[in-house]
């Protein structure tokens, strides 16, 4: 079995702007492409985990989430790192309904672990909301660490609540 690190997009893999969508606003957090070859070179497989409700609410498209991925996972490559799959949910709870992809649930960390025979137990996961921590104790993650630079949390369920992404 794979053991994965599993990040969230906005605010971990790349600072926060509401419904980001063009390139050319994609800014990447200090320290994610350090992050993410230390734990490829223990071996971990790497994901992007990311609620994406702008594509419900119609403030963009499909495929303009696409190719934003696609660069994004091209910028990793140029780094050394293998972005195995960036998984998202495209749904908002008051207009698609529910789902089972959304964070706090699990069904993208589970459809990783199906795919990617992946060890969720021994995987990680960074995020920068509750919601996502909540999504890595359904999917029993043992290790997840709640990103937070801005000292917003004082209370989190994560293993262990973070300043800086060199501290994981």
């Amino acid at each position: 079995m794979n053991k994965a690190l599993f990040l969230d997009r906005d605010g971990v893999v790349n600072i926060e702007i509401n419904y980001l969508y063009k390139i050319e606003d994609f800014k990447f957090v200090d320290g994610i492409f350090e992050l993410c070859k230390k734990y490829q070179n223990q071996g971990y497989l790497i994901f992007i985990v990311t609620n994406q409700s702008g594509i419900a609410r119609g403030y963009y498209t499909q495929e303009a989430f696409d190719i934003l991925s696609s660069w994004m996972v091209e910028e990793f490559a140029k780094h050394g790192i293998t972005i195995q799959k960036v998984y998202f949910c495209p749904h908002h709870p008051e207009i698609s309904g529910a789902c089972s992809c959304r964070k706090p649930n699990a069904g993208m960390l589970f459809d990783a672990q199906k795919e990617f025979n992946v060890d969720l137990e021994n995987s990680i996961l960074v995020g920068d909301k509750e919601s996502d921590i909540e999504a890595s104790l359904v999917a029993g993650i043992k290790n997840s660490y709640l990103f937070d630079e801005h000292h917003i949390y004082v209370k989190s369920k994560a293993t262990k609540i973070v300043s800086k992404l060199e501290e994981i």
